[in-house]
């Protein structure tokens, strides 16, 4: 059993460390102790610091004659005593004050990931009230047997830091803030580490699928990824960020696939299809010096990956980079409203929509939902009407089955002439140009 539980104990050792950087946590309690004055350390669960004897933080005069006299006596009461007070604190998830067996005021703060303690903050080597008669006597008991020589013990023991009770309170209770801080960072990193798992599977999935339907079809037709490009620039313009980030993963798959192993090529389509998106976003908002700055960056990263895997996390992070910017800068007290506008529009985009339709489902008036709109979006809430439409309609003329007319009719324009006039009022071509040109 004992052999089990040290395996067990070892086990959460290595998942604490894996799960956050030891440099990380060191800067932490460097950071804690500079502020408070107090040393801390990191212990796993048998009690043993996660830190090499350089990297922990030194002892007090006090505690070095005791570790000294331990390791001489072969014993270690320190490794037992805090364990035992990081297994107090995991019981009841706080803090937990506690003596030391040499006779000092310590305290505890457990890391638990997942229901499960893997270490514990240990802070302290100090007293809470000045030595007196009987502090000394008791000093000695605890510690006859360990040290054979005293008087040294006694003189470190008076120039211990005497901190009241209730600081004491406040620093466990900090420690217990910092804990918790570690966990969250546990938290993010696994869920990034399993995000970047998620997308790397479904992005080899998705090339997988490509070269089989590659070896049914021999080549990829060019004229089906400019549609694509068409589309993902479409999805950027009525502000379907969702969608936009979707086709645009699908398209980085296409590339790779296409040029499997020639990463020259590679990087070279990613970043046309880059200079498309950004042209786009600088089209829908984001300032042009932005832009730059974000290009540069995206380009300074792609220089230096050297597996699809790399590329395809950059490439994805510079789009989600874009889409955060646009996110941001229409953040106000009326996104829900104008989401909710947008929303209702693709849903419906299909019927004959009125103005008072639409500014009905976000319970607005038309002046107000229309001048909110316009301030968010730059353009008017029919104008968002026209733009997802035709988006559509760019989509079923790529298709001959739908005659023009029928299309008209199923984006709901009663009169194929008047599609037909919107289409090149914003397109500068005609359905049936738009269609030949496909």
């Amino acid at each position: 059993m004992n052999d089990y539980n040290h395996a067990r104990n070892q086990e959460n050792r290595k998942k604490l460390l894996q799960l956050v950087d030891k440099d990380f946590l060191k800067q932490i309690l460097d950071a804690f102790s500079a502020a408070t004055g107090l040393t801390a350390n990191i212990v796993d669960v048998e009690g043993k610091s996660i830190f090499s004897a350089e990297d922990s933080q030194k002892n007090c005069d006090f505690c070095k004659i005791i570790r000294r006299a331990e390791r001489e006596k072969g014993v270690d009461r320190c490794q037992g005593a805090y364990a035992r007070a990081g297994k107090q604190a995991a019981i009841f998830n706080e803090p937990y004050i506690f003596r030391c067996p040499a006779g000092l005021i310590e305290w505890a703060a457990p890391i638990i990931i997942d229901e499960e303690n893997l270490g514990t903050i240990i802070c302290g080597q100090i007293l809470m009230w000045d030595p007196e008669a009987f502090f000394w006597i008791e000093l000695e008991e605890m510690n006859t047997g360990v040290v054979d020589d005293l008087a040294p013990l006694f003189e470190a023991a008076k120039e211990l830091q005497v901190i009241s009770g209730d600081k004491v309170q406040h620093a466990a209770f900090l420690l217990y803030i910092i804990a918790n801080f570690i966990v969250r960072s546990a938290f993010e990193q696994r869920n990034q580490q399993k995000e970047l798992k998620i997308q790397h599977s479904l992005l080899n999935q998705e090339i997988q699928t490509r070269k089989e339907l590659e070896k049914q079809l021999n080549s990829q037709s060019l004229n089906f990824y400019m549609e694509k490009e068409n589309a993902l620039i479409g999805k950027i313009n009525i502000g379907d960020y969702e969608e936009c980030l979707k086709l645009y993963k699908v398209m980085l798959s296409d590339i790779f696939s296409e040029h499997t192993g020639d990463l020259g090529t590679i990087r070279a389509r990613v970043c046309d299809l880059t200079v498309a998106v950004s042209r786009s976003m600088i089209t829908k908002g984001v300032e042009p010096q932005q832009s730059i700055v974000i290009n540069t960056e995206f380009f300074k990263e792609l220089h230096h990956c050297y597996d699809i895997g790399e590329i395809y996390d950059a490439a994805v992070k510079l789009v989600q980079t874009y889409i955060k910017k646009l996110e941001r800068q229409g953040k106000n007290k009326n996104k829900s409203a104008i989401q909710g506008i947008k929303g209702y529009i693709r849903n419906h985009y299909k019927q004959n929509l009125t103005l008072e339709e639409i500014v009905d489902s976000v319970y607005l008036s038309p002046y107000y939902a229309c001048r909110i709109f316009k301030e968010s979006e730059g353009i008017t809430v029919m104008d968002y009407v026209t733009m997802v439409r035709l988006e559509e309609a760019k989509k079923m003329l790529s298709n001959t089955k739908y005659k023009i007319d029928e299309i008209a009719t199923i984006l709901g324009y009663k009169d194929a002439s008047y599609f037909s006039k919107v289409f090149r009022k914003n397109l500068n071509m005609t359905p049936t140009q738009f269609r030949n040109s496909q």
